[in-house]
């Protein structure tokens, strides 16, 4: 029993992804990390530039919120096309492609309301 346990405990995140393809892709982020940066520098600056013009920092604020939003967007678009175009040709999506959809819009939708 005491090595069954020991051979169960000495498993790595890795190993986990690599046996779980499809929950590694559900925990990606929902944006690109190079854009996560850029959307972080961009807000710098604007935070910055506040105290010298705060009208038009409010309103490159509303255009990087309105930026991400949008790009979210297209990102749950693109999936959404994907899958419709799937069906579209008669092709069968297998359950575990549109148990990772629902995971994904899930962990957004959660992350939307506890905002």
């Amino acid at each position: 029993m005491n090595e069954v346990m020991q051979r169960e405990e000495q498993i790595s995140t890795a190993d986990l992804i690599t046996k779980h393809p499809a929950d590694a892709e559900a925990a990606r982020p929902l944006l690109a990390p190079d854009f996560v940066s850029d959307l972080r520098s961009r807000w710098d600056q604007i935070q910055t530039s506040f105290v010298d013009e705060p009208r038009e920092a409010v309103k490159q604020a509303d255009e990087l919120v309105a930026s991400a939003i949008k790009r979210l967007t297209e990102s749950f678009a693109g999936e959404r096309e994907n899958l419709e175009r799937q069906w579209a040709r008669g092709e069968e999506v297998n359950t575990e492609d549109l148990r990772v959809a629902l995971r994904k819009y899930r962990s957004f939708f959660q992350k939307l309301l506890s905002v």
